[in-house]
């Protein structure tokens, strides 16, 4: 069992950088590929970032290159989510998410391909 827990959301205004971070439990954190996604109010979860077991790849939405990065600290057992230039569409509950049947590359894209999650943080975003 793998518990994740987010911190580093808030209010912040456009153009703003905000840093995520999820910590998890147990000592097989480099055995999991993490990602984040999130959740709007009135939409779907969707797919931001994923990383690699050891940080060697990584994969991002299309409408977030360049403004995310998602980077690991396998030592810390911990993800981060960097936020640049904020939108007020960027606005969201951000959840973390672990998955330990990855292989070394693995990327994970899809929701039904994690098995732990975070209760997620809070991100917003005013104009």
């Amino acid at each position: 069992q793998v518990q994740l827990v987010e911190s580093g959301g808030g209010l912040v205004q456009a153009g703003d950088s905000l840093r995520l971070s999820c910590a998890a439990s147990g000592r097989t954190f480099s055995t999991y590929a993490m990602g984040w996604f999130r959740q709007a109010p009135g939409k779907e979860r969707e797919f931001v970032a994923a990383i690699s077991r050891y940080g060697d790849n990584t994969y991002y939405a299309d409408s977030l290159k360049g403004r995310f990065i998602i980077s690991r600290a396998n030592a810390k057992n911990t993800v981060y989510l960097q936020m640049n230039s904020l939108k007020p569409e960027d606005t969201a509950v951000y959840y973390c998410a672990a998955d330990p049947s990855a292989t070394y590359y693995d990327v994970p894209t899809r929701n039904h391909e994690y098995d732990y999650w975070g209760r997620g943080t809070q991100v917003t975003v005013s104009s």
